[in-house]
């Protein structure tokens, strides 16, 4: 571990671009968080490295680790050779995502955050710096976002100062179904949910796409019969959803449908016969 003193900030290295808007993904909110309850007894905070891709604008946060340290009023250790490793095996999974900044956990910038952003400013051009209010303190938990300047007069002591970016949350398909089961979890009395059955998403996502079109529908009567003003913006998306809608006939749409729900069918049937013939040759080997 490398640990040094409290002092004057660094400034970061010239060459990329000064993004304006800072994309965040929910498994890397969620991946905080996990290291922040699993933290260790009696430390304050957690901090590790944010791993994403980057264009001209934006900075888009995929990925990140924890990295261990140990923080007192007058210094800070980082494990430095902890955080290379671990990106290095992150390069062999998904090597398009690079070392774009750090995280910390709490409310506010403290003196120690000067001393680890310059660490990152080695590793990576104008890193972000991220972070996740945790304990609450604002009443939520809230995420932001930084990027450090050099402040101070020439041939004096330089410092840094923190200037905060817009975040913007985004996420994949995939991460939706994650983010809709946990909003389940709010209105269960043990706060747990487990998986549904594929047929059980299917008709929940169905009658999810019904109420989304029962709500079109109602906007589009409302406008026709002058009760609502009309908006170009949801006009133009309503026309771009009508062009994405292949033109099939009803009997089609049917037939194929029921195709896929009979494969569907089938695949879940022999689902169900390999667990329970896995389960009987358990049995009968402990037998």
């Amino acid at each position: 571990a490398a640990a040094a003193r409290v002092h004057e900030g660094a400034t970061p290295s010239p060459g990329r671009s000064r993004p304006a808007v800072v994309k965040i993904h929910p498994v890397v909110v969620a991946s905080i968080v996990d290291s922040y309850e699993r933290r260790n007894e009696g430390a304050s905070r957690v901090i590790g490295t944010l791993l994403g891709t980057i264009d001209k604008h934006s900075v888009e946060v995929t990925n990140c680790f924890s990295v261990p340290h140990n923080e007192s009023e007058d210094e800070v250790a980082v494990d430095m050779e902890f955080a290379k490793n671990m990106y290095e095996l992150h390069r062999k999974v998904s090597p398009s995502e690079v070392i774009i900044g750090w995280y910390a956990t709490g409310y506010d910038i403290t003196e120690h955050s000067v001393l680890i952003h310059e660490y990152y400013s080695r590793e990576a051009q104008n890193p972000i710096h991220l972070t996740v209010d945790t304990a609450l303190q604002s009443g939520k938990m809230s995420v932001r976002a930084y990027l450090s300047a050099p402040m101070g007069v020439p041939g004096k002591t330089v410092g840094v100062m923190f200037t905060p970016l817009s975040v913007k949350y985004v996420y994949y398909d995939t991460e939706c179904i994650g983010i809709e089961l946990l909003q389940k979890t709010r209105t269960s009395p043990s706060r747990t949910n487990g998986l549904t059955s594929d047929l059980t998403q299917v008709a929940g996502s169905a009658a999810q796409t019904q109420e989304m079109l029962s709500t079109v529908l109602a906007y589009i009567e409302d406008v026709l019969a002058g009760k609502v003003t009309a908006d170009n913006s949801v006009g133009r998306y309503l026309m771009d959803l009508v062009d994405k809608v292949p033109m099939i006939p009803a009997e089609d749409f049917e037939t194929m449908l029921n195709s896929n729900i009979n494969d569907l069918l089938m695949v879940t049937y022999l689902t169900n016969l390999t667990q329970t013939q896995i389960a009987l040759n358990e049995k009968l080997v402990i037998m």
